[in-house]
């Protein structure tokens, strides 16, 4: 990869609000209440990605626009000053009335095992590619360098929306542009396996940079192994494959070789979330300023073992 001096990449996706808990907040004596406040945040996998991917391009390199779709509430507004604050342009957020942000709470037991509440139905994000929308959505991305987006960002659209995505797609890669996809398999977002693993296939043929993690790829395609990964994606002409491990040594499959490139060990992670997604933004970045595969993968590993090390998706910068 690399080219052009100023590079323009657009990642879509969703973003929601995230309230948190932990087994210290112990209820009261009254029904339903707390003895202490939830903290909140926001989080998506797609901004994550955005969020290190700008921080990781070399200054001036590029600039990184996040796409989306967001109320008209104060919560939205406190999501666009935080991207604004991380350098992200906001200009392709839509702004939609009578809409919200979606919402999920953590809640973390004694032993440190989270679970995640969803209330996602109505969520604003869902209705960034309703008919007449992804229309001037593609003029607007028209010469973008890189189109970045995740299997959360097909899981949260409808069928119709799915389809415009997808000419969306095709239309950006015939102008020019690279498409970048995690398929980042999420059961919950889907009616049934067989509608995932369609719409993951469709949008995976359409991508010139694969990202996905072999226990996503196990569960919704059966694979036996990071390399059977790489095999089926180039089989879908997916050029790039880089097949993440988890703590193991990941895949990068391209250009006719494969190479598995490990990071150094992270002796007590301290909170996983986000890891595979600051490995995206690292590993795109390095492409996109001209690094080999072997060489972007091993700047993912670094970032995400930085990541998992401090509490929450977003470290400080």
């Amino acid at each position: 990869m690399g080219g052009r001096a100023l590079l323009r990449i657009a990642c879509l996706g969703e973003c929601m609000i995230e309230l948190s808990e932990s087994a210290a907040d112990k209820p009261t004596d009254g029904p339903g209440q707390s003895a202490a406040a939830m903290t909140r945040t926001f989080g998506g996998d797609t901004l994550n990605t955005a969020v290190y991917l700008a921080r990781s391009l070399p200054g001036g390199a590029g600039a990184v626009s996040y796409v989306t779709a967001l109320g008209e509430d104060p919560f939205s507004d406190e999501m666009i000053a935080a991207w604004q604050s991380e350098g992200l342009r906001t200009d392709l957020v839509a702004r939609l009335p009578d809409r919200l942000p979606g919402l999920y709470i953590i809640r973390t037991d004694a032993q440190g095992e989270r679970t995640f509440h969803y209330w996602r139905s109505a969520a604003a994000a869902r209705a960034m590619l309703e008919e007449g929308a992804a229309a001037g959505l593609a003029d607007s991305l028209a010469g973008f360098d890189l189109i970045y987006l995740s299997g959360i960002t097909l899981g949260i659209l409808d069928a119709d929306s799915r389809a415009r995505l997808h000419e969306l797609l095709e239309r950006l890669r015939q102008s020019g542009s690279r498409i970048a996809f995690d398929t980042n398999y999420r059961p919950r977002l889907w009616r049934d396996r067989a509608v995932a693993q369609e719409a993951v296939q469709s949008t995976a043929a359409l991508a010139d940079i694969a990202l996905p993690t072999h226990e996503d790829e196990a569960a919704l395609f059966d694979d036996p192994s990071p390399e059977a990964t790489a095999e089926r994606l180039h089989g879908l002409g997916v050029g790039e494959v880089v097949v993440k491990c988890g703590s193991a040594p990941c895949l990068a499959s391209l250009e006719g070789r494969q190479h598995w490139v490990g990071g150094e060990t992270v002796e007590r992670p301290v909170d996983t979330t986000a890891a595979g997604d600051s490995f995206n933004g690292a590993y795109l970045a390095a492409r996109l300023s001209g690094a080999g595969g072997p060489e972007a993968a091993a700047a993912g590993h670094r970032l995400a073992g930085r990541v998992i090390t401090i509490k929450g998706a977003i470290i400080p910068a």
